[in-house]
């Protein structure tokens, strides 16, 4: 065992500075909060934005336009061709098959399934969306594309 093999196992734990234990330890009297203030004190927060009584930084700008973040459907979108890639001919195809392989994040955000790549194989896509070109390329195969 060597010496820098000990120092990195007891590195990896330091301790914590106890404050409010006397001025002989550096961290007494005020307990490093400074002194007086509502900082000082017990249960203090600031709110989110908050800059210390300058105008906030969401209030110095006008605000124009439109933004449909607060609604608008986010889809786990997957390709033609990774179904091409992925399922054997003749295979029924939902969220959670493809959610299962991983090929979208998780099977909670609706499903679209975009026309990028070349599909042979007669599959039977079940999804929430099809682009056009998606559903044309399927259906042109011999498949189907169910929308729920």
């Amino acid at each position: 065992m060597m010496i820098h093999d000990i120092t990195i196992q007891v590195g990896a734990h330091k301790k914590r500075m106890r404050v409010g234990r006397g001025e002989g330890s550096g961290k007494g009297g005020t307990s490093g909060r400074g002194h007086n203030g509502a900082k000082s004190r017990a249960g203090w927060s600031s709110r989110p934005g908050y800059q210390g009584g300058s105008t906030p930084f969401m209030r110095r700008f006008p605000k124009r336009g439109f933004s449909n973040a607060g609604f608008r459907t986010t889809y786990a979108v997957v390709n033609v061709a990774d179904l091409e890639k992925h399922f054997d001919a003749g295979a029924r195809i939902d969220r959670d098959m493809i959610s299962k392989l991983g090929l979208i994040p998780s099977g909670k955000e609706p499903l679209k399934v975009l026309g990028n790549g070349d599909i042979k194989k007669k599959l039977n896509v079940v999804a929430d969306a099809f682009s056009a070109t998606a559903r044309a390329k399927i259906e042109a195969a011999g498949g189907t594309a169910t929308a729920e």
